[in-house]
């Protein structure tokens, strides 16, 4: 399992009567960009919030770089770092002042954390607006700001939630085209969820369809609208479900 960043084997998750994942099993390449695509409620978040050892799987095995999520959790928390959909930033702080600010709590002395803000801020982008309050930026500022937060920090894995939720078209365009330029300078896994068909296939190597707790099928974008017979991947999961193929 050498080139096996995120091993995924029958994991099931309930919170008392519901049963959020029932039995799922996938596999991450090391330097790939995987998506989970499915409807709200699917299982996206909760499959997400266990790889990032924030909740305990009711069962099943979850491995990140060979490290068990429930065995070796501080281990797999220095690999890895996680922006939830609902993240926010400090509206009374500058922008740099969020960056610096989550820095610090990382590096292990103020040189570090410097370096590590500037290149966060480096990867938002926001010119001399990165020193206004964040309280006056708009949402797909701040979820640059979220984002570069998440990216500076260098992980083996990045975990992104929704990356794109409640932006423009512009400002979302401009966050896919960040995500993919990161992934292909550091080699970086990531992992992302979304219900948006169109930003998985812009981005995803493979993906995952899942609904209900249950991966639906697995493969590229291309096989998955070859295999369906379809001219795009929201067609592909309504088929999928439907149990339509080719």
């Amino acid at each position: 399992m050498d080139n096996v960043a995120v091993y995924v084997r029958d994991l099931r998750k309930r919170y008392g009567r519901i049963e959020a994942l029932r039995g799922i099993s996938f596999s991450v390449k090391r330097g790939e960009i995987f998506g989970i695509v499915g409807p709200n409620g699917a299982g996206k978040t909760t499959t997400l919030r266990i790889i990032a050892t924030l909740i305990k799987p009711t069962s099943g095995i979850v491995k990140v770089f060979n490290l068990d999520v429930v065995k070796h959790r501080n281990k797999v928390r220095k690999l890895i770092s996680y922006l939830p959909e609902e993240a926010g930033v400090y509206d009374r702080l500058t922008g740099w002042e969020n960056l610096l600010f989550f820095a610090r709590l990382y590096a292990e002395d103020y040189s570090e954390a410097e370096m590590m803000a500037n290149y966060g801020a480096r990867i938002a982008d926001l010119g001399s607006r990165l020193y206004d309050k964040a309280e006056t930026y708009s949402k797909g500022m701040k979820r640059r700001l979220l984002l570069a937060k998440t990216l500076m920090l260098k992980p083996k894995l990045a975990l992104l939630d929704e990356p794109t939720t409640g932006l423009d078209v512009f400002a979302a365009v401009e966050i896919r085209n960040l995500i993919k330029e990161y992934a292909k300078e550091f080699n970086t896994t990531i992992i992302l969820s979304s219900h948006n068909m169109l930003e998985v296939e812009f981005l995803c190597d493979r993906v995952a369809l899942i609904n209900k707790g249950i991966i639906i099928d697995i493969g590229t974008p291309t096989d998955l609208k070859e295999k369906y017979n379809v001219n795009n991947l929201e067609e592909a999961f309504v088929n999928a479900i439907r149990g339509v193929r080719k």
